[in-house]
Order: C-alpha cells, then sequence, then structure tokens
C-alpha cells in the first residue's frame, strides 16, 4: 500500500499551473492513500448544487480515477483574506484507490488569534482489512508548541474514536509544522514520551527512511520557501499504528516526493512524503491500482 501526504499551498503563487505539477508528480507515484493538506473549494457554500463546485481534491480524484473525501477547516476567514477572495474555502482531502466507507471532520484547538486547523478521517474499503485514515494541518506559529500539543492530543482522540476493529493499523498523515523531536511529535507518536492517549502509540514512518537520504520537507532550496531564511527541516508526516497481524501496515520504505520542478514550476511549498506498507497475507496493499470515482460531499460531518 502506497500512502502520501501533503500539504498543497491552497490558491497561493501561480497555483494554476501548480495544479498540473502537483498532478504530474501523483500520476508518477501511483499511490493508493493520498492526505492533502490546504486544498481548495471553489464556490462550496454560495454553490446551489455539487456540481457548481469546483474541489482541487475531486479534480485530482477524476484525472487520477480515485475515490475522495474533503473536509471544511473550521474557519477560512483569515485564509481568504491573504488572496482577497471569500469564496474560496480551505480543507484536507483523502484521496483513495478504495471507496470511502466513513467519513468524519474535526476542528483542531485554536489559539487567541489562529487560523483554524483541521483533521479528517476517512474508512478506505481494502480488501481483507479496512485502512483507518487520517490526514491533520497544525498550527504553523514557530512559538506555537504548546498549542500544537493540544492539537495532537485532539487528534490522538480523534483517531482512538475511530480507530475500530480493523486488522489494519490506523495511518495519520500530515502537516504537522513541528520539527521531528518536538514536544508535539514526540507527545504523538507515544514512544519517546507518555502518549496523548494511553496504550496508544504510532510510529513515524521516517524512522525506517535510509539515514543518507534528504528529509527536509519544507526546504529552502524550493523558491517558495527561500524568501522565509529558514532551515531546512521535516515537518510533514506519515504515522503508523503498530503493525496488525502477519506485519500488515509494516513500513518497508519511505521517501520524499515532488522535491523538484515539473516543467519549471514547483508543485507546492512543501515536499511530499511517500511511504510503502506492508500488505498482509489476504493481499491489502500493492501500489498503482486504481478505482472508480466517488465524490464526497464537502463539509464537517
Amino acid at each position: 500500500m502506497r500512502v502520501v501526504t501533503w500539504n498543497l499551498w491552497w490558491r497561493f503563487g501561480p497555483w494554476q499551473e501548480r495544479q498540473k505539477a502537483i498532478l504530474a508528480v501523483l500520476r508518477e507515484l501511483r499511490p493508493d492513500a493520498v492526505g492533502l493538506q490546504e486544498v481548495w473549494e471553489h464556490g462550496g457554500e454560495n454553490a446551489r448544487d455539487a456540481a457548481n463546485r469546483e474541489n482541487l481534491a475531486g479534480w485530482l480524484a477524476g484525472e487520477l480515477g480515485l475515490h475522495w473525501a474533503w473536509g471544511a477547516y473550521g474557519d477560512a476567514g483569515r485564509w481568504q483574506r491573504r488572496i482577497g477572495d471569500r469564496s474560496v474555502g480551505i480543507g484536507s482531502a483523502v484521496l483513495s484507490r478504495w471507496p470511502v466507507l466513513e467519513r468524519d471532520t474535526i476542528g483542531l484547538p485554536t489559539g487567541e488569534g489562529g487560523s483554524a486547523r483541521g483533521a479528517l478521517y476517512a474508512l478506505l474499503d481494502a480488501p481483507g482489512a479496512p485502512v483507518p485514515f487520517f490526514t491533520a494541518h497544525l498550527s504553523s506559529a514557530t512559538d506555537a508548541s504548546a498549542l500544537r500539543c493540544r492539537q495532537v492530543t485532539a487528534l490522538a482522540e480523534f483517531v482512538a474514536r475511530h480507530r475500530g476493529g480493523s486488522a489494519h493499523p490506523p495511518v495519520i498523515t500530515g502537516d504537522f509544522n513541528a520539527w521531528p523531536d518536538s514536544d508535539e511529535v514526540r507527545l504523538f507518536g507515544g514512544y519517546r514520551t507518555a502518549p496523548a492517549v494511553p496504550g496508544q502509540c504510532f510510529l513515524d514512518a521516517w524512522e525506517y527512511a535510509d539515514p543518507g537520504a534528504p528529509s527536509a520537507t519544507w526546504d529552502p532550496v524550493n523558491p517558495y520557501v527561500a524568501g522565509t531564511f529558514g532551515p531546512a527541516v521535516r515537518i510533514d508526516y506519515i504515522h503508523v499504528g503498530p503493525p496488525g497481524p502477519g506485519g500488515i501496515g509494516h513500513v518497508r520504505a519511505v521517501r520524499r516526493a515532488g522535491d523538484a520542478p515539473v516543467d519549471g514550476v514547483w508543485p507546492s511549498d512543501h515536499m511530499a512524503v511517500v511511504a510503502d506498507l506492508a500488505e498482509g497475507a489476504d493481499g491489502v496493499g500493492g501500489a498503482g491500482t486504481v478505482g472508480t470515482v466517488e465524490t464526497a460531499e464537502a463539509g464537517v460531518r
């Protein structure tokens, strides 16, 4: 099972050209499940019906032959003011080779004056063992570690409510906006400090990476990032629960993607993370097979 997480940088920069570059990268990766953050929707609340809505996740799913689900962040106002367009929503999305059996969203805790962030759950109907799949976007302020600790606690509780009895471990993707040794990442993992939810631990998939492989997903080599003058750092994550029977969900490989321009255009300000998870004895997994298109209703459920 090939899993990808990627922050798509909403409608910032040359977003129409970037949209094509994002598609090209995902088409080459041939993922089974993708967690996306900063996904735009145009005309969602004002559209009279679903046919009048435009959604980046829906477009990508249609081009790739995948199912999809999308959930809005709780408050798009501050995002909309940054581009001067109140008709564009923002949220998280899941693309999946398999149908989405269940979906749910939550808003994550925010600080005073902070912009809303959120998390999305989708239960993926993989053969043999449904996959509890999550994607989240945490606050980005450099000094917001304490807030992110509250956010990962809410995320861990969200996972606990939805992980169910599947043999496949939960898969949690997202832009955590935090360094790997930060309090919030260690708290969410729960194996280098006490877990946010007692008895619930998640392994950072990058633990399985080649030690010499480039790891930064926020990197000044990217011209969209260069102007921040900050260091290169890994802030995007794929976490997986303990493997299930027969090693199902075990991380077999992990690497970066989307780390170069496509036809001269960088796809996003973030680089993607790609992890290959072991399939079980019943055949769950296997990158590259796609399913039919399913359009999910937008909004919080």
